[in-house]
């Protein structure tokens, strides 16, 4: 009854926001408008399968996923469009999570290493050739299907199909702009190396986007993989927020692939991402977002920003306790780019700053090297989140991971104990066991 409440005032204040849009008094405000709507879209859609679900097995855990993602849609408009959004509905949304807050991951049984729910057929398929089983190639030099990516993703949304649809994109450098919505489920980008295939643009909040609209890639449709692919955003750091990818994907990985920009790199927006054997390159906050996001065997790698700033290298953006998102960053390595590295000591960089109210990130048997300060994380504004966020380190190593100086934040938490640490792994922290292998892609349970 509740999460019904909800979603019956969301599509009353869709209705209302959406009158709003001749009311805007310039483009950037017309831009935070337009990204409301698809943003109370997308919690509409989500408070929907919520109340019904579509698939098979959902359980409680799914439900605070989505639950989690409808309100992060919301924080994100009323963050962009603040004069004429109310944040009722917010409160509903809030109290519906409230009862899902005991949501544990379900276990999820396997056959020849993937879920039962995966068929034979889609096990057939990710286990062969990835080159023999696209279903589309884009080749810039005409030898495949189509010569751009957006050409092969219009045809993959026309086109009747189950299960994985592969898109081999070779090599080259691909200038576009690409919205790969929840009309797209299950789409593979396959690229030829992160140092061949390169999806590129240069939208930012300095030249009028939102933040939200200055991805190069955006992508919302649930089961998306992206592997062997570059996504870079070149507005560079005096552009401000300038993103290179945006993932509001439920059951989204992406393997070997490179994240490039200055400020808000990768916006983990929301539901469920897992992150392997990637590069994310970055100044301030450029890894952010309210998704539960979990980065393993990463290199995240801190540029030079503009003279005076500090770096960061994550925001997180939980706003309300019950939800179940963090960034959890594990087995990494945390480095200064070639640029940064001769000017360590004029440029302070920090694992963290809290952009909301329960803020939590985890860096877990990583490799600090020197460039984090030794007191580790950094204030957002004055005291703001300090006791609400939840920071933590496990038996990293490294120049910078020495704790002894770290923050003494009513927050922040140095954890000693593996059976402390265990939630935020893979296994329980995004349920991983029961989706990721159906990918082929390896991934650590635990520690």
């Amino acid at each position: 009854m509740v999460i019904q409440i909800a979603l019956d005032h969301t599509l009353l204040a869709h209705n209302h926001t959406k009158g709003l849009g001749s009311m805007c008094k310039d483009v950037r405000e017309k831009g935070a408008w337009a990204d409301c709507m698809t943003l109370f879209d997308s919690t509409i859609f989500e408070l929907n399968r919520t109340l019904n679900p579509t698939k098979k097995d959902c359980y409680e855990f799914d439900k605070q996923t989505w639950l989690s993602t409808a309100l992060t849609n919301l924080e994100t408009c009323i963050a962009g469009f603040k004069p004429y959004i109310s944040n009722n509905v917010t409160k509903l949304i809030s109290n519906s999570l409230a009862m899902h807050n005991n949501a544990v991951p379900e276990t999820q049984s396997y056959k020849l290493g993937f879920p039962t729910w995966v068929t034979r057929r889609d096990r057939n398929l990710l286990q062969a050739s990835k080159l023999a089983t696209a279903n589309l190639v884009v080749a810039q030099d005409g030898l495949g299907d189509f010569k751009t990516i957006r050409e092969a993703l219009d045809a993959a949304a026309k086109k009747s199909r189950s299960g994985r649809f592969v898109i081999h994109i070779k090599s080259g450098v691909y200038a576009e702009y690409l919205v790969i919505g929840t009309n797209l489920r299950n789409i593979m980008l396959v690229g030829d190396g992160m140092q061949s295939t390169i999806i590129t643009g240069d939208r930012s909040y300095g030249d009028g986007f939102t933040i939200f609209n200055s991805a190069t890639v955006a992508v919302t449709g649930d089961g998306f993989i992206a592997r062997g692919i570059t996504f870079r955003n070149t507005a560079g750091p005096e552009n401000n927020q300038a993103v290179a990818l945006r993932v509001g994907s439920d059951h989204s990985i992406f393997h070997q692939c490179s994240f490039e920009g200055y400020q808000d790199t990768l916006f983990a927006h929301s539901q469920r991402q897992f992150y392997r054997e990637c590069n994310i390159y970055g100044t301030i906050d450029f890894i952010f977002g309210n998704a539960a996001s979990i980065f393993q065997k990463c290199n995240i790698i801190v540029r030079k920003p503009l003279t005076s700033q500090k770096n960061t290298v994550t925001a997180q953006g939980r706003t309300d306790p019950n939800q179940n998102t963090g960034i959890i960053i594990q087995n990494s390595r945390i480095t200064a780019s070639p640029d940064l590295k001769p000017v360590i000591a004029s440029f302070p960089s920090f694992l963290g700053r809290p952009w909301e109210q329960y803020s939590r990130t985890v860096v877990v048997e990583s490799f600090i090297d020197s460039l984090i300060s030794p007191v580790g994380w950094l204030e957002w504004d004055g005291n703001f989140a300090l006791d609400t966020l939840f920071y933590a380190e496990y038996n990293n190593f490294g120049p910078g991971s020495l704790t002894g100086k770290r923050v003494k934040w009513k927050g922040y938490k140095i954890i000693t104990n593996v059976d402390q640490i265990s939630q935020f792994f893979v296994a329980n922290f995004i349920g991983g066991e029961s989706w990721i292998p159906a990918a082929s892609v390896p991934f650590t349970s635990g520690i």
